[in-house]
C-alpha cells in the first residue's frame, strides 16, 4: 500500500533522514520506533505531504531550506510531490503529537468539524465507529475540549483523524505522556481499528507497549534505519532489549 523509498530530508545542511526505505501493506500495523529527534516526525510529515505546506512556509519568510530527496508512492502512485489535502482526500491521514483540537467546541463538535469532507450519510456511522473504539469519549461529547485531560484529548484527536475514514492511518508518538492504563486502551484501540480494515503506521518512542501490537517494526537512530523486524523479533533483539528496555 505505502512505500517510501531512499527517502531523504535535509533542514539547512542537517539531514534529518538519510536514505530511508519502507513499505506498509494493507491491514498491517508497522511501528518506527527511534528516540527523540530519530527522524520520526519529519517521515511522518513528510508521508503525510505536511512537509510540503512547512516547505512553502519556509521559502515564503526566507527561513530554513529543506529539500527532500527520495519517492514516496501509495498504492503504486507516485504522491511525493502531492498536495497534502489531495493526499487526505485519498485516504492517507495523520494524527500528530500533540494534535491541535479547537478548545472552546465541545468534542463532539471537533470530531464533527474533521469530518468536513464527508457526505451527511455517511457521518453517524463514522461517529458510532469513533465512540465504539473511545467509549468514554462518548461520555463527554458535550465537554469543551479545552477542558478534557491530556488523555482525552490524544483520544478526541486520533478520533477526529478516524472522522475522515482513513485507509492509511498515521500516527505520530500517540503514547507520549500517556498513563499506563491510558497506553494499554489506546493499544486496544489500534488493534481495532485495524480490524476495520484500517492501515496503520505509527512512531513511538516507547518500545515496549508498542512492540506487542506491531505487525513489522523499524528502527531509526539519526534518520538512518539501523533495524528491521516482525514486533517479536525486535522484542527479542539485544541490541533493542538494551536500548529500550535497559536490559
Amino acid at each position: 500500500m505505502l512505500e517510501v523509498k531512499n527517502l531523504m530530508v535535509f533542514f539547512e545542511n542537517s539531514l534529518a533522514i538519510n536514505d530511508l526505505s519502507l513499505e506498509v501493506q494493507k491491514e498491517e500495523i508497522v511501528g518506527v520506533l527511534g528516540s527523540n529527534s530519530a527522524g520520526k516526525t519529519t517521515l511522518m510529515n513528510t508521508i503525510s505531504g505536511l512537509m510540503i505546506d512547512i516547505k512553502r512556509k519556509e521559502d515564503r519568510r526566507g527561513g530554513e531550506r529543506i529539500t527532500v530527496l527520495g519517492e514516496v508512492r501509495f498504492e503504486g502512485e507516485d504522491i511525493t510531490n502531492t498536495e497534502p489535502d489531495k493526499r487526505v482526500k485519498k485516504g492517507i491521514v495523520l494524527s500528530r503529537e500533540r494534535h491541535p483540537i479547537f478548545p472552546d467546541s465541545s468534542v463532539e463538535e471537533n470530531l464533527r468539524i474533521a469530518a468536513y469532507l464527508r457526505r451527511d450519510s455517511e457521518i453517524k456511522k463514522t461517529f458510532d465507529f469513533v465512540y465504539s473504539v473511545f467509549f468514554h469519549l462518548k461520555d463527554i461529547k458535550k465537554r469543551k475540549a479545552g477542558f478534557c485531560s491530556g488523555g482525552e484529548q490524544q483520544m478526541l484527536s486520533i478520533g477526529m483523524a478516524l472522522m475522515t475514514k482513513p485507509r492509511l492511518l498515521l500516527m505520530d508518538e500517540p503514547l507520549l505522556g500517556l498513563s499506563p492504563v491510558l497506553q494499554r486502551d489506546l493499544r486496544r484501540a489500534i488493534k481495532q481499528i485495524r480490524g476495520e480494515g484500517v492501515t496503520i503506521l505509527v512512531t513511538e518512542q516507547f518500545a515496549r507497549p508498542l512492540l506487542p501490537i506491531i505487525d513489522r517494526g523499524y528502527v531509526i537512530e539519526n534518520g538512518i534505519p539501523v533495524l528491521f523486524g516482525t514486533g517479536k523479533e525486535l522484542m527479542d533483539n539485544p541490541e533493542v532489549k538494551a536500548a529500550y528496555f535497559g536490559i
